[in-house]
């Protein structure tokens, strides 16, 4: 076999001279003036400061004699927290250990998930576990849509947020003089979209303004809403985790009160039950000094303070302190119910009412994504194209002695048919009327259903 041959003979100019086995090639980082390695390779060199792993962030290195500088600017240092930062704000039920609901499938027998079945089919008993389809398009993607210079992967996430804007449009939410929240916002394309969807020419002007609020944990790399200048319409993108998020501290959402929509394009497990919370319950800040029984005792009735610890959101008023607007409406593409989490769950009473628990909610958890996984063949399959001469593989678990891929995807789908609709339920309980429907093909995305809830009408 002959040896591989090197990409570059030299490293190119300006570059470091370090070559790069595994990757063969030369380090392309920048060196600088008068040196010949970068300085993740300046130990090459002699006379040069022992470079180790930094103590904040193992993924990179730093000079052993510029330690303490580096520890001061490192961006991986602990940083103040914003003023919207409440920890654990969002995070629900905290009762006993996570660790101690979770189910294995892999150790448990066949009678033991045999039963797991029996539950999970008592479970969707009476529920609609059919989802309608709804894949809507909009206008304004069709030109992205069209263009040629869009490989397969970009078209499919185009799809996934025209049909989203059509379905916002379709529900009376996608329009302006409101404040639209994307939750796990990442690079914000849909609040893109949703922004080029609202924008009005230079020369209409519109007494409706518009906000858009991006939600994202991470540090995220070519982001588009920093792009958007127009007057009128306020970006503001908030690097923090919707576990600790507290909205009414958001001082862009107090100033003008406008309207909230929530949405988001594949919220992540848990994640989607964060913003359901942090959107719908969580009402103001948790600090409030010394208590309510104090008002009590007050013969005059006291104004409700828009920052108690009640479960109710507060009441718009002239002061600009009482929290955001009211909410509008949400539209939430879902995903990954297998990252779920008992104490983020706002469907624990839909659960409990059923007679179901953490640890049946753990392993449903688990079989869900046998919706997306479950065409697999079986290691039965498997092993019927073996030649005889083989030894047939070791079970891992009693799942593929008795079901079929197909009847695994259908489990899958009921897994999470079941654990959407404790989500409906939490809607219903903060008087939402939600629905879920199937927004793009399994073609485009095999995650392909959407939540959407509006203000339940009155009675």
């Amino acid at each position: 076999m002959a040896a591989p041959r090197m990409s570059t003979a030299a490293p190119l100019p300006g570059r470091c001279g370090f070559f790069v086995e595994k990757k063969n090639r030369f380090c392309k980082m920048i060196v600088a003036k008068g040196k010949v390695y970068c300085g993740e390779h300046a130990t090459m060199e002699g006379g040069v400061s022992r470079r180790i792993v930094c103590p904040l962030d193992p993924k990179h290195t730093v000079s052993e004699d510029k330690l303490d500088k580096h520890l001061k600017k490192c961006n991986s240092r602990e940083k103040p927290k914003p003023v919207y930062y409440v920890e654990n704000i969002n995070t629900g039920s905290a009762d006993g250990d996570e660790t101690l609901h979770q189910v294995s499938l892999s150790e448990l027998s066949r009678s033991q998930l045999e039963s797991l079945l029996d539950k999970l089919k008592a479970g969707v008993k009476g529920l609609q576990c059919d989802v309608e389809d709804s894949v809507l398009s909009h206008p304004i993607v069709q030109e992205e849509l069209n263009n040629p210079k869009n490989g397969d992967s970009a078209h499919k996430h185009l799809k996934q947020q025209s049909s989203i804007l059509g379905n916002l449009e379709a529900q009376g939410l996608l329009g302006r003089g409101r404040c639209f929240i994307e939750f796990g916002a990442g690079r914000g394309k849909l609040s893109h979209w949703i922004h080029e969807a609202l924008k009005t020419p230079d020369h209409q002007k519109t007494p409706d303004e518009l906000q858009m609020l991006l939600v994202e944990r991470c540090s995220t790399r070519f982001k588009v809403d920093g792009k958007h200048q127009d007057s009128g319409v306020e970006f503001e993108r908030l690097q923090v985790d919707i576990q600790h998020l507290d909205l009414s501290r958001v001082q862009m959402l107090k100033l003008k009160k406008l309207p909230l929509v929530g949405v988001g394009k594949h919220l992540c497990g848990a994640a989607t039950d964060l913003a359901l919370r942090c959107l719908l319950v969580t009402p103001g800040p948790k600090d409030e000094t010394e208590p309510p029984p104090k008002r009590l005792k007050t013969s005059e009735p006291q104004p409700a303070d828009p920052q108690s610890d009640s479960g109710d959101p507060p009441e718009p008023g002239p002061d600009a302190d009482s929290g955001p607007g009211p909410v509008q409406g949400l539209a939430v593409a879902l995903c990954c119910h297998h990252r779920c989490e008992w104490r983020h769950y706002v469907g624990q009473q839909f659960f409990l009412q059923r007679g179901l628990g953490p640890e049946e909610f753990s392993a449903f958890c688990r079989m869900s994504s046998w919706a997306t996984c479950g065409l697999r063949p079986t290691s039965q399959e498997l092993r019927q194209r073996e030649d005889d001469e083989h030894e047939p593989a070791e079970e891992t678990d009693a799942v593929n002695s008795f079901l079929s891929s197909s009847e695994r995807e259908h489990i899958g789908r009921l897994c999470k048919r079941l654990i959407d609709a404790g989500r409906l339920h939490f809607l219903q309980t903060r008087g939402f009327e939600g629905k879920l429907c199937r927004y793009a093909d399994a073609q485009v995305t095999l995650e392909n259903v959407l939540l959407t809830a509006v203000p339940s009408s009155p009675s």
